[in-house]
């Protein structure tokens, strides 16, 4: 059927039994995320959650000097806006499109229903919740010991791995903020990777020319992010 076809390309939806599915099924619109769309502000309360397919999110935090970072990075194995039915129900972050493509959408109100019964879904969202936290608590850690040329190399990766191609559509602009580093900084660590074969940048467009060498040019988070989100 075109929809399961379509829910497969989301790990999440893809790994409910067909009968949770099924009930799910008559509420999921699918929709287009083009680039640079915003979902939620911080504190705004969230009436929709998000299943990404090839389309990445990007979840930032921005100060009041207007400096931001990336604290998560949602791509098909994930959903997006999980307070909207696993805690106060309002944002906590900006959700912003890095890479266009498609998601399918849900009402929030009536997946809390769904995830209430128990179940598979409430089991896998909850697994899925664990490995975000545990994200966000490496990604303290990179960001206070790593260098930033190991760390562009582990975010490249784990872009690659989400929408699964080996061109990037980003700016070194945008990497800058989601790193949260200066731009000259991803201007040089991304010269590094260049001179070393493992990437070409040109035009706003990255492609990863050496995936292996490239990993041993990414600090060790990279291997524990791919191993929780591709776990089982």
């Amino acid at each position: 059927m075109p929809q399961d076809r379509s829910r497969s390309a989301n790990r999440l939806l893809s790994s409910l039994p067909e009968t949770e599915y099924r009930r799910l099924e008559p509420y999921i619109i699918p929709v287009n995320l083009p680039l640079g769309m915003g979902f939620y502000e911080p504190n705004e309360i969230i009436e929709t959650v998000y299943f990404p397919k090839k389309a990445l999110i990007s979840l930032v935090s921005t100060l009041k000097n207007g400096a931001t970072a990336e604290v998560g990075l949602i791509g098909g194995t994930g959903a997006v806006c999980l307070p909207g039915f696993l805690g106060s129900g309002y944002s906590k972050n900006r959700a912003v499109v890095q890479v266009a493509d498609g998601a399918l959408k849900i009402s929030a109100k009536i997946l809390k229903r769904e995830f209430e019964l128990g179940g598979t879904l409430q089991k896998l969202l909850l697994q899925y919740t664990e490995t975000r936290l545990d994200q966000i608590s490496q990604l303290a850690v990179c960001n206070a010991h790593h260098t930033i040329e190991e760390r562009l190399a582990r975010w490249l990766l784990t872009v690659q791995d989400l929408i699964q191609s080996d061109e990037l559509p980003l700016t070194q602009e945008y990497i800058a903020d989601m790193l949260g580093v200066q731009r000259s900084g991803v201007t040089i660590a991304a010269g590094i990777l260049q001179r070393a074969g493992l990437i070409n940048y040109s035009r706003g467009r990255i492609k990863i020319k050496e995936r292996k060498n490239l990993e041993m040019a990414a600090c060790e988070c990279y291997k524990l992010f791919h191993d929780h989100f591709y776990r089982e």
